[in-house]
C-alpha cells in the first residue's frame, strides 16, 4: 500500500491533566540533574563547558501544571496515523506530538511501550507528565515543559512524493520555535523523522534536545550501543565513567540486572555509526539510528528495586509490563547544553523501525561481538549512507508549507511572529491562533499599554523575554503592569528592581494578592523568613475575600497560595497560623493527597504525632509527587521508628547514611 495519513481517535483511561497553577515559578528550577563543581572539574573540557551553559533560573514564563489526579475515565484523544505495508505510527498531536505507537505489522509486534492509561505524573519541568511512547524534550535538562501541550500539526509533502506530518510549535523556555517531520517511505520499514530548531533572533539561545523512547522491559530485554563506556549518573547526584556492559559485577545492559533507578549515558566514538537498539531474548526489538549530529545515546533504567517497581506502577497501570527508556541528544550527557548561535538553524534526522539480529551473539559475553552483530544487521536493513541521502532528500522540504492542517498548537508562537515579524518558511503560526491568554499581551503590543482585566479574575501568565519587559518598563504603571514587570525582572535577576515594582504596584491594587505573594516569594528567597509566612497568609486572607466563586481558576488559585503559606507558616513555627488557613480551604481540596501529606506535617507541628500516623495509615496518594521527591519518607520518619511501607516508598537513590 501507498503511505497514508489519516485522523483518528484513540480512548483511554485517562485523568484530566487539570487547571495551570495560576502563581508565576518564581522559585529556582531544581537541579535534580545537576553536578557539584568538584566534580564538573574532573570531567573531559568540552563537557564541563557545555555543563556550564546558561541553565534557566525559573520555569517562566512557563506555568506549573499540578492540578492532575489519579481517577481515570474513559477519554478520547485526536490522534493521526501515518502508515505504510510495514509501519502503523500514531501520534497524539494534543499531547506534545507523542509517537504512541509504532507497529510492525509483518511481525504483528509493537515496538515501543505503549502506556495503556494517561496518567500525569511530575516528571517534566513544569510538572505533569506521562510515560510511553517517543517524545521529544526540548528546553532545558529534564523531560519537556510541552509534555501535555497541544503542538500545531499539519500534512506536507514528502521526499518520496507521498505526505509527511509536521508537527511544530514555539518553546517558550528557550523562545525557539522547532519542527518534527514525520514521514514512512512507501518502502520502508523505517519510521524517518526529520527535526529542526531555529533561532531568529540577534542573540544566540542555549540549545538542549533529548529525543525519549519507551521500550518494553523484559529480563532479556538488553540495550545495546556501540560504546565500551558510558557516563553513570544515578539520583545521589554522582557522574563517573564507568565500563561497558559490567558495572561491579553486573552487566547493566540489561535493565532489570540493576537495582536502583540511574542514566548510562554512552561514550560513542566520533566516528561511530550513532544508533541504540533494545532488543529481547530472541534478539528482536526496536533500533533507532540517526544522522551524526545527534551524538549523545543514553539507557535510563528504572531498576528491579522496590522504588523503581513502585515508580513503573504510578506510571501505568499495575500488572502490566515495565519499561525503560533509549534516547538520543545532541551531547553526550543530559547536563550539557549546546549553544545555537543568532539567527542560526540545526537540523537532523532520525530513523525508527524493527531490527532481528541472532540472539546467540547479541545476549553472548563477548559484547564487542553483540554489537558488530546488530551494526552490521542494521547496514543490511538501513545503510548509513542511505539516512545521509534522506536527510538531505528532506532538507528542502523542512520549508514546505502545510497542505492540510490536522491540529493547532498554542497561541505564543503567533503573538512572537506578530511582535518581530519573523519568516519562519514552513511553520506558520497563524495569527488565528492567538487566544485568551495572548490578548493583553497583545493590546500591550499595539497600543503601549497592557490592558486592565475586564472582571475581578486570577492574573494571567507573564512574558519575561527582554523584549516584553522593555515594553512593560515604558507602559503606564499600573498595578497590573508592575506586578507583571516585577515577574519578568525577577526572571532576569533583578530581584531588588522586582520587589520594587511589585511594592509599586501593591500601593494602589484592587487585587493584592497575587503582588503579596510575590513579595512573600522574594522575602523567603532573601531569608527573612518570618515576613515571607505574614505576607503568605496576607495573601491568602485577600484572596478569600476576593474570591468569585469555586469554578475551576478560582479554586485553583486558592489551593496554590494556601499550600504556599501553610508550608511558610510551618517553616515559621506558627502552626496555630497555619491551621486557620487549613480550615478555610474546601473539602475537595484539603482531600487531595498533597494536601493530605501536608495536613500531616501539620498536625505533627501541633504536637499530635499519633494523628499525623493516622493520615498515613488511612492512605492517601500525592498525585503531583516529583520525580526524586523524598518528601514521604521524610514525614514518615518523624511520625513512625517502623520501615517506610512500600506505598510510600519513591526513593529513586540508595540509602545513604
Amino acid at each position: 500500500m501507498a503511505t497514508t495519513v489519516r485522523r483518528t481517535v484513540l480512548t483511554l483511561p485517562a485523568a484530566p491533566v487539570g487547571p495551570a497553577n495560576p502563581l508565576p515559578a518564581l522559585r529556582p528550577l531544581g537541579a535534580l540533574h545537576s553536578v557539584d563543581e568538584r566534580t564538573r572539574r574532573e570531567l573531559p573540557r568540552e563537557m564541563a563547558r557545555q555543563m556550564e551553559g546558561d541553565p534557566p533560573r525559573t520555569l517562566l514564563p512557563v506555568r506549573v501544571l499540578d492540578g492532575y489526579g489519579r481517577d481515570r475515565v474513559p477519554t478520547d484523544f485526536d490522534a493521526v496515523v501515518i502508515e505504510n505495508d510495514h509501519l502503523r505510527v500514531t501520534v497524539l498531536p494534543g499531547l506534545g506530538g507523542r509517537v504512541h505507537s509504532l507497529h510492525h505489522k509483518p511481525s504483528d509486534r509493537e515496538l515501543l511501550y505503549r502506556n495503556p492509561v494517561f496518567q500525569p505524573a511530575g516528571f517534566a519541568l513544569n510538572g505533569a507528565w506521562y510515560s510511553g511512547g517517543i517524545e521529544w524534550n526540548i528546553g532545558a535538562t529534564g523531560h519537556t515543559a510541552l509534555s501535555v501541550a497541544p503542538l500545531h500539526a499539519a500534512v506536507v509533502p514528502a521526499p518520496d512524493g507521498g505526505e509527511m506530518v509536521r508537527l511544530w510549535e514555539w518553546e517558550r523556555l528557550r523562545d525557539l520555535p522547532f519542527q518534527v517531520d514525520l514521514w514512512l517511505p512507501a518502502d520502508s520499514a523505517f519510521l524517518h523523522v526529520g527535526i529542526r530548531v531555529r533561532n531568529p533572533h540577534e542573540r544566540p539561545a542555549p540549545l538542549y534536545w533529548w529525543s525519549n523512547t519507551a521500550v518494553e522491559e523484559h529480563p532479556g530485554t538488553r540495550i545495546l550501543a556501540p560504546a565500551d563506556e558510558a557516563w553513570h549518573f544515578g539520583y545521589e547526584r554522582t557522574l563517573r565513567r564507568v565500563p561497558v556492559p559490567d558495572y561491579r559485577g553486573e552487566d547493566r545492559t540489561y535493565p532489570l540486572r540493576s537495582e536502583h533507578p540511574a542514566d548510562y549515558f554512552y561514550e560513542v566514538p566520533a566516528g561511530a555509526r550513532k544508533w541504540i537498539a533494545a532488543l529481547d531474548g530472541d534478539g528482536r526489538g526496536l533500533v533507532q539510528t540517526s544522522t551524526d549530529v545527534l551524538r549523545g545515546r543514553k539507557l535510563f533504567l528504572w531498576g528491579s528495586g522496590r522504588a523503581g517497581r513502585r515508580w513503573q506502577r504510578w506510571l501505568t497501570e499495575p500488572g502490566t509490563v515495565g519499561y525503560a527508556e533509549i534516547q538520543s541528544g545532541l551531547a553526550r550527557t543530559q547536563l550539557e547544553q549546546l549553544r545555537l548561535a543568532e539567527g542560526a538553524e540545526l537540523s537532523w534526522l532520525e530513523c525508527y523501525g524493527p531490527l532481528a539480529a541472532d540472539s546467540g551473539t547479541v545476549h553472548g559475553n563477548n559484547w564487542a561481538a553483540a554489537c558488530a552483530e546488530v551494526e552490521s544487521r542494521l547496514a543490511e536493513t538501513l545503510p548509513a549512507p542511505a539516512v545521509d541521502a534522506a536527510y538531505r532528500a528532506w532538507l528542502p522540504y523542512a520549508d514546505r508549507e502545510p497542505v492540510r492542517t490536522l491540529a493547532a498548537g498554542s497561541g505564543w508562537g503567533a503573538l512572537e511572529v506578530l511582535r518581530a515579524g519573523f519568516e519562519l518558511p514552513g511553520t506558520p503560526f497563524e495569527e488565528a491562533t492567538l487566544g485568551e491568554e495572548q490578548a493583553p499581551w497583545r493590546e500591550l503590543l499595539t497600543s503601549g499599554a497592557f490592558p486592565e482585566p475586564r472582571k475581578v479574575v486570577p492574573p494571567g501568565p507573564s512574558l519575561v523575554s527582554p523584549h516584553w519587559r522593555d515594553m512593560l518598563e515604558t507602559a503606564p504603571a499600573d498595578p497590573v503592569t508592575e506586578y507583571h514587570l516585577g515577574v519578568a525582572q525577577w526572571h532576569a535577576g533583578d530581584l531588588a528592581q522586582a520587589v520594587r515594582s511589585w511594592e509599586r504596584g501593591l500601593a494602589l491594587a484592587p487585587s493584592r494578592w497575587p503582588l503579596l505573594r510575590a513579595l512573600a516569594v522574594a522575602d523567603e528567597e532573601g531569608g527573612h523568613g518570618e515576613r515571607a509566612a505574614d505576607r503568605h497568609l496576607e495573601a491568602f486572607e485577600d484572596l478569600c475575600q476576593e474570591r468569585r466563586d469555586d469554578g475551576e481558576s478560582w479554586t485553583a488559585a486558592t489551593a496554590a497560595v494556601g499550600r504556599e503559606a501553610i508550608e511558610s507558616l510551618l517553616r515559621a513555627g506558627r502552626p496555630a497560623d497555619a491551621r486557620s488557613v487549613w480550615a478555610r480551604l474546601g473539602p475537595a481540596v484539603r482531600e487531595r493527597g498533597r494536601f493530605r501529606l501536608l495536613h500531616a506535617r501539620l498536625l505533627l507541628a501541633e504536637g499530635h504525632r499519633q494523628e499525623a500516623r493516622a493520615v498515613f495509615d488511612a492512605g492517601f496518594e500525592v498525585a503531583d509527587l516529583r520525580e526524586g521527591a523524598e518528601i514521604l519518607g521524610e514525614v514518615w520518619s518523624q511520625v513512625s521508628d517502623d520501615p517506610l511501607p512500600e506505598a510510600y516508598d519513591y526513593r529513586m537513590r540508595p540509602e545513604g547514611p
